[in-house]
């Protein structure tokens, strides 16, 4: 017996406290990468991939002076978790496959974790509710940050510079729970750190992402 489906505004409110900092987030994207990436790109990348933590990798190769494929693999790369969630909640679409298909596309991690029963059971109109202001904030956040001309062209000082690095740092804290996730984090900047001097710009991120295989390892 399956369980039943929450409606969609149930899913949009439990998403409510997340609207605020996800505009935050986006908007410090924007503006962070229209001196990179122009105007237009960053509004653009932010409909198509809808993933922080991607966009945030690929920005920072592209800032590093590295090319469009390494930036593509840098974000390609960050995006591999979703494998395993679109795994997980896969049993709770519904439809035909094109359909399954669409609802796919509202697995983020915080919409994701909302709508977990337990048990690896998941409710799908909290997943889906729950990413439609979330997608909202970010998309037009980063149509802020990168539209914002002169008046956020300086994003010291309000300090949304320091969103960037902290954007990383907190998925670091949430990860560090984990003594493994902790050792693979301490190793990737190790990596990076070490092949800095000797590879061109974007390529020692990538080869530090791919210490996380690491973790894929069972004790």
């Amino acid at each position: 017996m399956q369980d039943e489906d929450s409606d969609l505004r149930a899913g949009v409110r439990a998403a409510l406290p997340l609207l605020f900092p996800t505009l935050a987030v986006g908007i410090s994207f924007g503006v962070l990468a229209e001196p990179v990436m122009g105007s237009v790109a960053p509004i653009v990348m932010s409909v198509i991939v809808f993933a922080g933590s991607a966009q945030f990798a690929a920005l920072s190769v592209l800032a590093a002076g590295g090319g469009a494929p390494a930036a593509i693999a840098a974000g390609l790369l960050m995006n591999t978790r979703f494998l395993p969630m679109g795994f997980a909640v896969a049993p709770a679409l519904r439809g035909s496959a094109l359909k399954r298909a669409a609802q796919g596309q509202a697995v983020i991690d915080t919409s994701l974790a909302l709508a977990s029963r337990g048990e690896g059971r998941f409710d799908r109109g909290l997943l889906v509710g729950a990413t439609i202001p979330q997608a909202a904030c970010w998309i037009s956040g980063t149509a802020i940050g990168a539209l914002g001309g002169s008046v956020l062209s300086e994003p010291e000082r309000f300090g949304i510079d320091a969103i960037f690095p902290a954007f990383f740092l907190a998925l670091l804290v949430k990860e560090a729970r984990r003594g493994r996730a902790l050792g693979v984090a301490v190793a990737g900047g190790l990596v990076t750190l070490a092949l800095l001097p000797f590879l061109p710009p974007g390529l020692a991120v990538i080869a530090a992402f791919l210490t996380a295989l690491v973790g894929l390892r069972r004790p």
